[in-house]
């Protein structure tokens, strides 16, 4: 009898965190490392958050709270979901979780079985397939067009459903490639899902505040009202306002699916961080300049990477319209040979002799399921980006 669970061997350790660890294993040895594979904002918190969670632990608000989230916060993302996205929820049909990796677990863990096909368009977060798998179900992908910024046509999504399918989890900015869907875009693709209602939709928003030059966010229940009873709405605090390390994640949708991940998160986790909640409530009510202002550094740090990649040979580098990623080609990199006589085969060997070579961490393309690629993550400041693309532009010049 096997000791290890089936479930288990079904996936594979995160890429991302693979990477970032050897990254600080190498400059723990004293290398000199730019880590550039964190999805992770380098802000702090603002202050008037910071000060909320404190407020929490003074005023002794540090014990158990209902399973998914305490009435306070609930109704704050009620408020923000109708002023902001024009979805009108109750506080019995919000989820919060322990980031918002917990709310799409917790949805997959409450909604899958056996045979039910789960749609994600490629590249994806690496996360996305693993937790279909471990959850029971099975990952079918959808290609994202290159010359639409890696962005999927609502003809290949009509293809891809099938009697099967239960899910479609999209994400829009995208991570790793940074690519939004305009209304119309998005209208096209929800016009495919009214066609099959037995499908439903579950919509990673995550990264909805950085959008560039005047993108205007959308999500798929505010593009087609009449999707609002199959879709599952997921937001968090973690990459809007600098809040990665304080694990609050959330949803809308439907009381069924809800009542069913409340359970489901009622034997793993229980409530998410009680101080955190309160820290949560006043990202969501008070001020929102801080969004205003890393959206304004995340656009200049954007422009810096795109123009520092385009100018190394062999790599072309799209524009995206937000999140804090770009997913460059290195298809002119293939089949080349480093300075130090590495064979460029794929993305990966790609990534990994830039890290040994020039000490610079990205993340190879096959981990977000399309090569040849790779990702940067350009949450840190001009300088470390304006070195680590010239380090970048020395590694391709040296290829031969």
């Amino acid at each position: 009898m096997a000791f290890l669970s089936d479930s288990l061997a079904r996936v594979k350790p995160s890429p991302t965190v693979a990477m970032t660890g050897k990254a600080a294993e190498l400059k723990a040895a004293g290398r000199d490392i730019i880590s550039l594979s964190a999805g992770e904002p380098d802000f702090d918190t603002p202050q008037n958050i910071k000060e909320a969670g404190a407020r929490a632990i003074t005023e002794g608000r540090t014990k158990y709270t209902t399973v998914d989230g305490i009435a306070e916060l609930k109704q704050a993302i009620c408020d923000k979901f109708a002023r902001e996205n024009g979805l009108s929820y109750t506080q019995a049909q919000i989820s919060v979780s322990s980031g918002g990796k917990q709310v799409l677990f917790n949805a997959f863990m409450a909604t899958l079985n056996p045979g039910d096909e789960v749609i994600i368009p490629t590249p994806y977060w690496v996360s996305y397939p693993d937790m279909v798998l471990i959850g029971g179900g099975t990952p079918v992908f959808v290609q994202g067009n290159p010359e639409m910024g890696y962005k999927i046509t609502p003809e290949a999504l009509e293809a891809a459903i099938t009697p099967q399918t239960k899910w479609f989890l999209f994400n829009s900015p995208s991570n790793p490639s940074g690519a939004g869907y305009t209304r119309a875009e998005l209208k096209a693709l929800t016009d495919v899902l009214m066609r099959h209602p037995h499908v439903w939709v579950m919509t990673d928003d995550m990264y909805e505040h950085l959008v560039f030059d005047g993108f205007e966010f959308c999500t798929p229940a505010e593009v087609e009202p009449a999707l609002y009873d199959r879709t599952l709405t997921v937001n968090g605090v973690s990459k809007a306002y600098a809040m990665t390390g304080w694990r609050i994640g959330y949803a809308g949708g439907p009381v069924e699916l809800i009542t069913a991940m409340r359970k489901m998160q009622s034997q793993s986790t229980s409530n998410p961080c009680t101080i955190s909640q309160w820290a949560a409530v006043e990202a969501l009510n008070g001020p929102q300049d801080y969004i205003r202002d890393s959206r304004e550094a995340f656009h200049r740090r954007r422009d810096l990477v795109v123009a520092g990649l385009n100018a190394c040979p062999g790599i072309t580098c799209p524009t995206p319209e937000g999140a804090f990623y770009v997913y460059p080609s290195i298809k002119d990199c293939i089949g080349k040979t480093s300075a130090q006589g590495t064979k460029i085969t794929d993305d990966e060997t790609f990534c990994t002799a830039l890290l040994e070579e020039t000490g610079v961490a990205t993340v190879f393309g096959a981990a977000f399921g399309l090569s040849p690629n790779f990702r940067i993550s350009y949450a840190t400041s001009d300088t470390v980006l304006t070195e680590a693309c010239n380090r970048i532009k020395r590694f391709c010049e040296g290829l031969r």
